[in-house]
Order: structure tokens, then sequence, then C-alpha cells
């Protein structure tokens, strides 16, 4: 993607890089999801996926104690993340292979927005 010659603050934190390239990974693998989950667990994974984006985008917008609740919404969406990627490989619209490559992007965007948390909750108890 071009870079645009605008930029936020937000767009250099490398949690929302990865948040952001997650969401494309999502949504791609959900496009061989049976047409039948379409109302489902592929809207449920893509906007799960894309929140954590917007979680940190909109968040960070504000002042720290709002922020770190953005923080904690971008952090439960991960958690849902691991449930549909899990529940993807039960139904076998995603391999085992797949399924663990997911659990270590997310589990690496959970160790980003825990820091994140303890830093801005630090902050804040100043």
């Amino acid at each position: 993607m071009k870079e645009s010659k605008y930029h936020f603050k937000f767009e250099d934190f490398k949690v929302y890089q990865k948040a952001m390239d997650f969401g494309e990974v999502v949504n791609q693998q959900t496009k061989d999801f049976p047409k039948d989950e379409r109302f489902e667990l592929t809207s449920q994974y893509r906007r799960a996926a894309d929140s954590i984006a917007f979680n940190l985008a909109e968040g960070s917008a504000g002042k720290d104690k709002q922020f770190l609740n953005y923080l904690g919404n971008a952090y439960h969406s991960i958690h849902e993340c691991v449930a549909c990627s899990a529940k993807a490989a039960r139904r076998n619209y995603i391999s085992q292979e797949v399924n663990e490559a997911n659990r270590e992007y997310l589990v690496e965007m959970a160790k980003m927005i825990s820091s994140l948390r303890a830093i801005i909750s630090k902050r804040i108890s100043k």
C-alpha cells in the first residue's frame, strides 16, 4: 500500500501495524469459508480482527484513561479472534497450521498491548 503524505501518530505503533496486517490475513482466510458462514463466523471473525486496529486508532486520540479503555477493547478483540480461529480450525475451514500461525500473531499483539497498557497505567498513577 502506498504511503500517504498525511500521517497520524498512532500509525507509528508497531501493534497498530500488526493489527492492520492481521485484519488482512483474516480477510483473506475467510474468503474460503463456506457461503453459509457469511453472516456468521466469517463476519464475526472479520469484525473482531478489524476491531483491534480500529480500537488502537480511535483510543489514541483521547486522554490516557480513555486510551486504556480502548486498549482493553483491542485486547478483548484479540481473545475473540483466538476463539474464531479455533472454531474455523474445528470446522476444517483452516488448517491447524494456519490456526497456530494466527495464534502466534495474536499472542504477539496481546503482549504488545499488555506492555502499552502497563506503561499508560503507570503514567496515570503518577
